[in-house]
């Protein structure tokens, strides 16, 4: 069996390509949370904060010095990461309604009876003899 024949029979796995899809789907997801976060949930709480924007908030180790060409700004920006922690609390939020959700339907799976199962060949023949016995 040839390298491209294997690659090509382990791409065509269904669990590569649902990974792949996960993989996207969530990488997108990211996007918007970030969006939601940076540009929807942080401007009212600054504005409620007295204009303050969450993305600037940094403690500067040392200021940036227009004299010295070599030096630059070193600051620790506690606002960004603050931006990221609310955009983990709203992805793991919405991963544990997902995860709720599917455990719910397993759960509404499994308590629904099933079907008997159909008689045997030999079980419908000794009803019938019975019912006709029952009949006499």
């Amino acid at each position: 069996m040839s390298t491209f024949s294997e690659f090509r029979e382990f791409i065509a796995r269904g669990n590569v390509v649902d990974l792949a899809v996960g993989v996207i789907i969530g990488a997108s997801f990211g996007k918007i949370v970030t969006s939601l976060v940076d540009q929807v949930i942080m401007p009212p709480i600054g504005l409620a904060l007295g204009g303050l924007d969450f993305s600037k908030l940094q403690w500067v180790l040392r200021a940036d010095d227009a004299a010295t060409p070599a030096s630059e700004l070193v600051a620790i920006q506690y606002g960004a990461f603050l931006n990221t922690m609310i955009q983990f609390v709203i992805v793991a939020w919405v991963v544990f309604l997902l995860v709720k959700a599917v455990n719910t339907m397993r759960r509404e799976q499994a308590a629904a009876p099933e079907a008997p199962p159909a008689p045997t060949p030999s079980e419908s023949l000794l009803a019938e003899i019975r019912d006709l016995l029952k009949s006499r």
